[in-house]
């Protein structure tokens, strides 16, 4: 007679162990998700507008050595700034030897700067030449709405000697799949459609920025532009590397995303004359 008693007595605390549990798990339900961090979109992923130039070069192509710092001496040395930025030190950054800087204007079809205006014109007021770039989502809309996008609110070129052409920032998606969901072929399109409406707006060839990795997995290390559009090639190590098929030679280096003042530095594959050359177009 003890064991069926013993036995429902077993079945009763299991019950009164797991009630508050469930309880617990059913009350978990209802309670309010909380919303995500400034800067976060749901799930995690960035917010979008707020990518940048370089944002994903570390994550995905490491960190390799730093440059020979002798080149310094005769390679006029850049930065490029975003939102990320908000106001920058550029007195300070002129002091330091920078002389040129890249802005980002825009972002798809849907986001501009809200620094934009006094990054340009601050670095510019302190005596950089100065130029503007667009984060590209091939994702969102066409090749050719985002260059107009990207003209329409800053990323235009004039010949005043102080303005370098615009640029295409190309890397990975910091949203999703790193080809923003595109093949080799569609994404190859993709560009040629954006470069061809900036320089029909513009007269120049828009300036190409990327990741020789990425450049290789998304467009298949595509070689039609090199002919025409000047490289800027992004990698946090000794030297540049291989660059993507096409180009003989780059003609802008990132090399660094944890530069004094600003993090991300580069620097022009040229003299000051030559900068400046590049700038009158």
């Amino acid at each position: 007679m003890r064991r069926p008693m013993t036995a429902a007595f077993g079945r009763l605390r299991l019950y009164a162990t797991g009630l508050p549990v469930a309880l617990s798990i059913l009350l978990s339900l209802h309670q309010p998700i909380s919303p995500p961090s400034p800067g976060e979109s749901p799930g995690g992923a960035p917010a979008r507008g707020t990518a940048r130039m370089g944002m994903g070069v570390a994550l995905h192509d490491g960190r390799t050595g730093s440059p020979d710092t002798r080149a310094a001496a005769t390679q006029p040395e850049g930065v490029d700034v975003s939102s990320h930025q908000r106001t920058v030190a550029w007195s300070t950054l002129w002091a330091s030897g920078v002389t040129w800087a890249y802005v980002k204007a825009t972002e798809g079809t849907y986001y501009t700067n809200p620094y934009y205006g006094s990054q340009y014109t601050g670095s510019r007021a302190v005596g950089m030449i100065r130029g503007a770039y667009h984060f590209a989502t091939p994702d969102t809309t066409g090749g050719a709405a985002q260059a107009d996008y990207f003209v329409d609110h800053g990323g235009g070129w004039t010949r005043d000697g102080t303005t370098l052409p615009g640029v295409l920032d190309i890397e990975w998606n910091p949203y999703g799949d790193a080809c923003f969901g595109r093949t080799k072929a569609s994404m190859i399109s993709w560009i040629a459609n954006f470069l061809a409406r900036y320089k029909a707006r513009t007269g120049r060839d828009a300036v190409i920025y990327t990741a020789t990795s990425w450049w290789t997995q998304c467009t298949g290390n595509y070689a039609g532009f090199g002919a025409t559009n000047p490289l800027w090639i992004a990698r946090y190590a000794a030297t540049p590397g291989t660059l993507p098929a096409g180009w003989p030679r780059h003609t802008f280096w990132q090399y660094t995303s944890t530069g004094p003042t600003v993090g991300d530095h580069d620097r022009f594959n040229g003299s000051p004359d030559g900068l400046r050359k590049l700038a009158t177009g």
